[in-house]
């Protein structure tokens, strides 16, 4: 049996902007996995549960994103550093072109370089993250909570905003919270976040999009030009579902799919299910 711990596939790649941390395994066609950006994120976090699937079809590449898990941060726009991120990680690894799948933050990574590098993206995966609440109030619930925490870091605060993310609150273990706060509370993981998840960061970006120069913001979605399967939960409180629609109808070739009873991490809350809907999508089998 394949050895899949967290362990021995983790493996480092020396870039011009410092040191990406991955986990790999799987031969075939490359699929590169893009986390979220919330409290004690890594690649691992979000997807260690999926790489024992993925990998049985695919070179399954699970990234840590620069200033997140063990990669090096990186000073700049967080969603540009990541895209470069990924440029440099498919080069130093000689692959040409790969699957993406991309979870909140890293959904918005990943349509940005499906966008900007349209060669370099096979089919592209989004967890939520993409678009802009329509009719739901911005902060969200989680966005508020995750903030909270952020500014005064405590076990209490983890754990709200984790009741946040998900709809099946018994998934909230002891041990997921440990191992969140660890990581949370890691200096360079910490720089991360407070990069994007501060009160007055919030109120730019949401004065940003609502602004003049809002739509320009959102164009990169037009210039989609993979075939792309957007997933959703229908009772995520991080990005409503009503952010869905603009992506919607400005991708191309986009295809939506909602997961009831589910919060923001469809590929851990509805795990078979996710697993089978994207391996459909990735082959060509679905439906």
């Amino acid at each position: 049996m394949t050895d899949l711990s967290y362990e021995s596939t983790s493996r480092f790649l020396e870039t011009a902007n410092g040191k990406l941390h991955y986990h790999e395994a799987g031969t075939g066609t490359a699929l590169l996995l893009l986390h979220g950006s919330g409290i004690g994120v890594s690649g691992w976090a979000n997807f260690g549960a999926n790489l024992s699937f993925f990998s049985t079809h695919f070179r399954t590449i699970i990234l840590d994103a620069p200033g997140y898990g063990q990669s090096a941060p990186v000073a700049g726009d967080p969603v540009q550093v990541a895209v470069d991120a990924c440029v440099a990680l498919l080069d130093g690894l000689d692959i040409d072109k790969a699957h993406v799948i991309g979870n909140s933050y890293g959904g918005i990574v990943g349509g940005n370089f499906a966008a900007k590098h349209p060669d370099r993206v096979d089919h592209y995966v989004t967890i939520g993250g993409i678009g802009y609440n329509l009719t739901s109030a911005f902060p969200s619930e989680g966005l508020t909570r995750l903030v909270d925490f952020v500014e005064e870091p405590t076990r209490e605060r983890l754990i709200a905003w984790l009741h946040s993310m998900v709809y099946d609150k018994s998934i909230i273990t002891d041990e997921l919270v440990d191992a969140r706060m660890k990581q949370a509370l890691d200096p360079v993981t910490m720089e991360s976040s407070k990069k994007i998840y501060t009160r007055a960061a919030l109120g730019f970006i949401a004065s940003a999009i609502s602004g003049p120069e809002g739509a320009q913001r959102l164009d990169y979605l037009a210039r989609i030009q993979a075939p792309t399967l957007i997933t959703w939960g229908r009772d995520d409180k991080v990005n409503p579902l009503d952010g869905a629609l603009l992506p919607m109808r400005m991708i191309p070739d986009a295809t939506l799919h909602v997961f009831p009873r589910c919060g923001h991490w469809a590929m851990i809350e509805r795990k078979a299910e996710f697993e089978t809907l994207v391996l459909g999508f990735l082959t060509g089998q679905a439906g």
